[in-house]
């Protein structure tokens, strides 16, 4: 699913006609959503029981449970399942429902078509609330406190289940296979679409569908599953149901380039891990873990948030840009999914709105008026994602006056990354430990040793290094292609003018509404530069920058003496393309040997599968967006840890996955 330089535009929404009892039918397709006789029957017919469930949930043995479905259409059959699954009694596995939608309702059309059934309000309420609308590409939703996990990908499943498929994962449970009729859109029952079900699915999966088509059955049949007729729903005489055969073969097809699938195959979800490093990386991979059951020893060298997340307030920031790129998708991918995470952290209690952030929307300010131009009206489409502003719209949501038109981001806002990453540790599954000193990591009996400087000594088949550039001190890890990006903030002292402001404002440096009577801006950007003083130079950019950006408060600036002001030096840790490194860690002397041809040729096939550091994983690197990227790169690494389906594409995995860099250098005969 490599969408290049494609135009970025969103998803093209499902074209409706409405009967007249409510419901809605495919103008596309010609095709019904769910039958007008009994939606609900029919759905809980057809998909929960033709599949076992609830009562296999009852029985299952493991701790998660992966149902896919092929069309998301109203979400009728995810809310019914969602309900059924809260129905279940206790113990019930962690529930995971990924689904496929190549022509998604727009919001308005969701709400509408899911208003025919009154006694799913209080679930479809949730689901429209996090609804992603037409932002293209994958997005994961977690609800119910992380034990439900719902992935929607807006694609075409014959390009969305080849490319789960073709990570050589067995991930699916129960497939509920509901696309419109194959006679209707036959590419949605092709054969490469159905032997990637049979690809994806783990031994003993079960599939239901409400068609009983010849060429559906035949190709199920001879992909391994066994097949049965049953009674079909209300008018229709039958419908397939099946189970995946145990001893069936999984032809797995390779799909090039491969170093980014692991060579020794799936391992066994660990029960704990160890997370180095207590800033957002690391306590955000730790929260992702210990929401999965696992016990997590978050250790950390000085004090939680003390280093690249320490300054007092952060921008929830993305990036916008006429032509997709894997930056630009992940940029807006983990935007939205950050978002979210946070909007439920606030709903919990766990973060106080005005003391730790506020979701206050953000405006961000761009003088190319080419890319403002060609994005208004292919933003119209997603208005919950940012709008165009004009300058005097602009300041009427901000409070103060600006000169600049530019992006204006309704769900964005301000935090402080401290408070967040004491929110976060505050798991019961979590044990944080600070002040470890100097931490060295190593090979063990056990998988991974963890020694501090007193040395005490942890032990765990999993760790996570989330330590930035430090990262890199590591044995084994000196290869990391680590920079880091010295940043000095500025606060400033309250005043009625500045007070003025009500939401976050970003220009070439960032300001955000008052917390505990001052702001927080800045910050400048210096590479290779390791001065941990306050600089009155830098203050005094910080203040230059911020006069620009507001002109009218530049009199009031300029009285300020920047020899007086207070701040902070951080430093950022940055990649070369500024993605950040998020997956698992090759082995160097491996990759190096296994894909040597490389160097003389960078188009020779990378066909063999990649050797790994067993249960070592890496997420660093997050740069000047660490609010924003790692809330989903912590996401990445514990469904790989725990063998679940993942909530990106195989491209933009590959794109922050840290071996890249070695088949970069290879490919231009660098190493």
């Amino acid at each position: 699913m490599n969408r290049g330089n494609m135009p970025w535009q969103p998803v093209m929404p499902a074209a409706l006609q409405w009967e007249r009892d409510g419901s809605p039918r495919s103008a596309s397709f010609g095709d019904i959503y769910y039958s007008s006789e009994d939606g609900l029957a029919e759905s809980r017919y057809v998909f929960l029981e033709g599949n076992g469930l609830p009562a296999r949930w009852q029985a299952w043995p493991g701790a998660h449970f992966c149902i896919a479905e092929t069309g998301f259409g109203t979400g009728l059959n995810f809310l019914l399942t969602w309900q059924a699954w809260l129905d279940t009694p206790r113990p019930r596995p962690r529930l995971h429902y990924l689904s496929f939608e190549q022509f998604p309702l727009a919001p308005r059309d969701l709400q509408r078509a899911l208003s025919q059934w009154p006694q799913l309000a209080p679930l479809a309420v949730q689901l429209a609330q996090h609804y992603p609308g037409l932002v293209p590409g994958q997005h994961r939703l977690l609800l119910e406190a992380g034990q439900l996990t719902l992935d929607l990908w807006w694609e075409d499943v014959n390009d969305a289940l080849p490319d789960l498929a073709g990570r050589g994962l067995p991930l699916v449970d129960a497939w509920y296979l509901d696309g419109f009729a194959p006679a209707s859109n036959e590419a949605m029952w092709r054969p490469q679409v159905l032997d990637a079900v049979a690809r994806l699915s783990r031994p003993g999966a079960t599939f239901s569908t409400f068609t009983a088509a010849g060429q559906v059955r035949r190709q199920l049949a001879a992909t391994g599953f066994e097949v049965v007729k049953a009674p079909g729903f209300g008018r229709k005489r039958e419908c397939l149901r099946g189970r995946r055969e145990p001893a069936a073969a999984a032809t797995t097809a390779m799909t090039e380039p491969a170093w980014d699938r692991s060579a020794s195959g799936p391992a066994t979800p660990p029960s704990r891990a160890m997370v180095l490093g207590a800033g957002l990386a690391g306590c955000t991979a730790a929260a992702a873990l210990a929401r999965r059951g696992l016990q997590v020893t978050l250790l950390e060298q000085h004090t939680l948030a003390g280093g690249g997340s320490g300054n007092e307030q952060g921008i929830l920031y993305t990036r916008l840009s006429p032509r997709h790129s894997p930056l630009v998708d992940f940029a807006l991918q983990s935007f939205c999914f950050s978002s979210v995470f946070y909007r439920q952290l606030f709903a919990s209690g766990a973060l106080v709105a005005g003391r730790d952030g506020e979701l206050c929307g953000s405006f961000h300010q761009q003088q190319r008026g080419d890319e403002l131009a060609m994005l208004a009206d292919r933003l119209a489409a997603v208005p919950e994602l940012a709008s165009v502003l004009e300058p005097d719209a602009a300041s009427e949501l901000l409070g103060v006056a600006q000169d600049s038109a530019g992006f204006w981001f309704p769900r964005s806002g301000w935090l402080h990354p401290g408070a967040v990453c004491r929110a976060l540790s505050r798991h019961p599954g979590i044990e944080l430990l600070e002040n470890r000193g100097a931490i060295t990591l190593s090979q063990g009996r056990q998988g991974w040793r963890v020694q501090d400087a007193q040395g005490n000594n942890w032990e765990a088949p999993c760790v996570v290094i989330a330590t930035g550039t430090a990262s890199a001190a590591q044995p084994g890890l000196t290869w990391l292609p680590l920079q880091s990006i010295r940043g000095q903030t500025t606060r400033l002292p309250a005043h009625p003018a500045l007070d003025a402001l009500r939401s976050a404002l970003c220009h070439q440096g960032y300001i955000a509404p008052a917390a505990n009577g001052s702001h927080c801006i800045g910050a400048t950007f210096n590479l290779r530069d390791e001065d941990p003083r306050l600089r009155e130079a830098d203050h005094r950019d910080n203040l230059s920058q911020l006069a620009r950006a507001v002109p009218v408060w530049a009199g009031l600036l300029a009285r300020l003496d920047p020899a007086s002001l207070e701040g902070r030096v951080g430093f950022r840790c940055a990649s070369p393309d500024y993605l950040p490194l998020a997956g698992p860690v090759p082995d160097h002397g491996a990759f190096l040997r296994d894909y040597a041809a490389l160097r003389n040729n960078a188009r020779s096939p990378v066909s063999t599968c990649g050797q790994y550091l067993p249960g070592l994983y890496l997420s660093s690197a997050h740069g000047s967006r660490g609010l924003s990227s790692t809330p989903l790169a912590a996401e990445l690494i514990a469904s790989e840890i725990c063998g679940e389906p993942p909530p990106l594409s195989r491209e933009l995995a590959r794109a922050l996955a840290p071996g890249r860099f070695i088949i970069r250098d290879l490919s231009r005969n660098r190493i």
